[in-house]
Parts: structure tokens; C-alpha cells; sequence
């Protein structure tokens, strides 16, 4: 048992179950003992997984371009390049490499970082030692902006909800009578008549209206884009979707708290309505391999190839994870938010 279970079984003692949100957080961003705080692996030998911009330098390099793109369309500004939860710094390097040849864009665009993780700080400070950094959105300097967030609404911590013969409870963490952490359900709750199925689960993230709130305000102050990609659902599925990843594989999220990355699927359905209840342009959610296809991976793969043929099969490997529909091209999803009366964003 380590550190992090024996505080979340006092804690539990003490204060009765936990909602899934407040496991996850605890599991995700405890400052002593939370995953993000003490062991992020991401990418290279032992990686826990592996993300898009781990996978192929060509997905950060079109994204680069894309923010180019959406540089012009905004009337070349200066401008806030963000990134939310940037990971390594993978995909912003390669964005910045993408971009160079861009006159004006590198002088325009002040690259900032919003990352909680200091030993992922250091990472990324590493492959973009220009950027700035804040902890929060907020935080980040006022003014035009476009925004990147790739696997990142995947980590905030969601409640679940479990439809039964007539009622709906909630799933808590709690312990079993050898004080080990078990899910359980809580007594019934009050809620309206629907036709859920039993066994419908629902999934609810709260720090999601917390977070468009900001992109709300940014977004109406000035102009800008905000661009997310992570794999989740374009409708409701009423499954749970909690997961563990520990050295790319799933184990029980109540397994070793803190040692593993906790994540959920996006509820994009949930994304786009309250960008549009903000006013906000909406484009997407599409596929990522509708997005990638959009933006030109094919002809970029093609280029690295016969600049690299003895890299051909690694190339093709990788446009494939990329893209295709049983890996990250139909599970992953793009929704692009913009400021009102912009024009449509490229890939979509």
C-alpha cells in the first residue's frame, strides 16, 4: 500500500466515500503524492502512454501550421500561443519548428504554457525555452489568443452516475471491511423521470463549466481560437469510460493511487453546447482523421518519406497510429471554439 492510499483511506475514515471527482484529483494532482506532481511518463522507454505529438513529429508540425493559418485569418496579431497541459513540450517544439518559416509569427506570438507539474515544467522548458508559464488559463496574459489543448479535458476529474430500476446514485470510493478502497453507490437521489436504461452510466466533469467560463471570457475580450483534441464520444454512450494507464496498460484505477494516469472519455456533445450557450463559434467535433486528412498528413508523410526513405515503414507506422479508424483517427476527436464572426477554421 502506498503513501497516497493509506491518506485516501484515513481520509475516507474520517470523512465518509469519496465522489470518482474527488479520487481522480487526489490520484492526479495531489502536491506530495499525485501522479502529475511526482511521476508523469509520458512518451520514451517506460512510458506509462503515448500521446499524438509522442507518436510522429508530423502531428505537432501541421498543428503549427494550422495556428499559422488561423494567425492570418485573425489579421496577423500579436498574440498569446497557449498550450494547456503541454505534456513534454513535444508538440510545442514541433509546432515552433513547423512555424518558422512563417514571417512574423515567432515575433507575434509570446508561447505560453499552463502546467501544474514542476518536473513536467522542466521537461518542457527543455524543448521551448522561450515560453512562459502560467498554472491556470486565467493566469495567462490578456489579449488575442489561440489556444491548444491536446489530451487534456480527458484528465478532468469526472463524477459518474448509475441508472437503476428506478432511481439514479452516484459511484463513490469507499473501503470494504479489510479497509481496502472498493466503488460502491450512493442512496438514491432525487431526479427527474427519464427513459435511461438501468445500468446507464453518466459521466460529469464540473471543472468543465469552470474552464469554458474562462474561454468564454478570453474569447469575447479578443479575438482567438481555441483548438481541442482528445478521444472521446460525439454523443452520450452511457458506459463508464474511467480508466488507469500504467506502462500502457489498463489496470483497476484503485490499483495504486497516484502511480497511474487516471483519464475519462470527452463528452464533446457537452463541449459544444456550452461554447454555444457562450456565444462561442463552433466547428466539429470531427475525427481526428478527418481533421489530419484536412490539413495535409498525407502529403507531409509523403515528403518525409522520400526525404527519408530508410525510414519509410517507421513513417507509415506512425501516419497509421495517427489515423486510422481502430487506432487514435476515429476513437480521437477536434473541436475547434472561436470568437464570434471569425471564419471557419482550417480542417474542418
Amino acid at each position: 500500500m502506498n503513501d497516497l492510499a493509506k491518506q485516501l483511506i484515513e481520509h475516507i475514515k474520517q470523512n465518509g466515500p469519496m465522489t470518482v471527482a474527488e479520487y481522480m484529483a487526489a490520484c492526479l494532482y495531489d502536491p506530495k503524492h499525485g501522479y502529475y506532481a511526482t511521476r508523469p511518463s509520458i512518451g520514451g522507454a517506460g512510458a506509462d502512454f503515448l500521446t499524438a505529438p509522442e507518436t510522429s513529429q508530423m502531428f505537432g508540425e501541421l498543428i503549427g501550421l494550422w495556428c499559422v493559418h488561423e494567425w492570418e485569418a485573425l489579421g496577423k496579431p500579436a498574440l498569446n500561443l497557449i498550450e494547456l497541459g503541454p505534456g513534454r513540450g513535444v508538440l510545442m517544439q514541433d509546432a515552433l519548428r513547423a512555424s518558422e518559416r512563417a514571417e512574423g509569427f515567432h515575433d507575434a506570438a509570446n508561447v505560453v504554457l499552463v502546467e501544474m507539474s514542476a518536473p513536467l515544467r522542466d521537461a518542457q522548458a527543455e524543448r521551448a525555452p522561450n515560453a512562459e508559464w502560467a498554472l491556470r488559463l486565467e493566469d495567462a496574459p490578456p489579449g488575442p489568443s489561440l489556444i491548444i489543448a491536446n489530451e487534456f479535458l480527458d484528465c478532468l476529474p469526472i463524477r459518474q452516475f448509475v441508472r437503476g430500476v428506478e432511481e439514479w446514485r452516484e459511484k463513490l470510493v469507499g473501503l470494504d471491511d479489510a479497509d481496502k478502497l472498493v466503488f460502491g453507490l450512493s442512496a438514491a437521489l432525487p431526479a427527474p423521470e427519464d427513459d435511461a436504461e438501468e445500468g446507464i452510466v453518466r459521466e460529469v466533469a464540473p471543472a468543465l463549466e469552470a474552464l469554458f467560463y474562462e474561454i468564454e471570457q478570453r474569447l469575447h475580450a479578443h479575438p482567438g481560437r481555441a483548438l481541442f483534441i482528445d478521444y472521446g464520444y460525439a454523443e452520450p454512450e452511457g458506459a463508464d469510460t474511467l480508466q488507469a494507464l500504467k506502462r500502457h496498460k489498463k489496470v483497476s484505477p484503485l490499483e495504486t493511487p497516484g502511480e497511474a494516469d487516471l483519464t475519462a472519455h470527452v463528452d464533446f456533445a457537452r463541449v459544444a453546447q456550452l461554447a454555444r450557450e457562450a456565444g462561442l463559434g463552433v466547428a466539429g467535433p470531427i475525427t481526428q482523421t478527418r481533421f489530419l486528412a484536412g490539413l495535409g498528413i498525407g502529403v507531409r508523410a509523403d515528403m518525409l518519406t522520400r526525404a527519408n526513405p530508410q525510414h519509410s515503414p517507421l513513417l507509415a507506422r506512425q501516419l497509421r497510429r495517427l489515423t486510422h479508424e481502430t487506432e487514435m483517427g476515429a476513437l480521437f476527436k477536434v473541436i475547434c471554439l472561436s470568437s464570434p464572426d471569425l471564419p471557419r477554421p482550417a480542417g474542418f
